[in-house]
């Protein structure tokens, strides 16, 4: 019997497969910008930041305050190629069904992005009224608010949370939680998801059910 009562998605590289198309939109908006860099940096600096973290050091890499209309056309922009391009993660709607437990989702990202995203890959029924943004909470992730906020909406204790992340930043987030997170392995590497703390690896959605249900601290 899984130890766990309720789990929590990360969104973005966790249930939609977005975070390649944000990047590359992003790498473009930066260069234009003058602060030349490919998406595969662009991912290794910000995949798993807020928005307000994401401008911050965008600041201080460009030697100034990015603009709002430079971050409003990367939303944009993201959110047309998103429309356009986005998929589910493989397997996640066959894990979703797998569960045992209950199940919301906490993302950096606003909730006009994740209904684009849900909506775009169809999951979005399967969250209605269990989505959980960045945006209600003084701080995003790594900083705990948002998963404290949504296991406490949920009716559910800290401990009896497992977190599922791809990013460093989301397991660190986790963890100040006092929730247990499993690391998506699909895209980041294993060592580094490891490294910040993830308790369990895996990299594909389908396994993910009977990991929960096996899971013994």
């Amino acid at each position: 019997m899984t130890p766990f009562k309720l789990a929590v998605f990360d969104c973005d590289g966790v249930l939609v497969d977005s975070e390649r198309i944000t990047c590359q939109v992003l790498a473009e908006c930066l260069a234009e910008q003058g602060l030349v860099m490919d998406s595969r940096e662009v991912w290794h600096l910000f995949v798993g930041k807020s928005i307000p973290k994401s401008m911050e050091m965008i600041g201080e890499m460009l030697g100034k305050r990015p603009s709002e209309s430079m971050w409003q056309e990367f939303s944009k922009r993201a959110n047309a190629a998103l429309k356009k391009d986005v998929e589910a993660v493989k397997n996640i709607e066959a894990a979703l069904d797998a569960l045992d437990i209950p199940y919301c989702v906490a993302s950096n990202g606003d909730f006009a992005k994740m209904n684009t995203t849900l909506g775009t890959t169809g999951l979005l029924p399967r969250f209605q009224g269990k989505m959980f943004s960045a945006t209600q909470v003084k701080a995003g992730k790594p900083a705990p608010d948002l998963f404290l906020l949504a296991a406490e909406t949920m009716g559910f204790a800290p401990q009896d949370c497992v977190v599922i992340e791809d990013s460093p930043t989301g397991v660190a987030a986790a963890i100040a939680a006092g929730m247990t997170p499993f690391g998506y392995a699909q895209w980041t590497a294993r060592e580094t998801l490891h490294e910040a703390g993830a308790a369990v690896l895996f990299d594909d959605m389908v396994q993910l059910p009977q990991l929960i249900r096996n899971y013994r601290a």
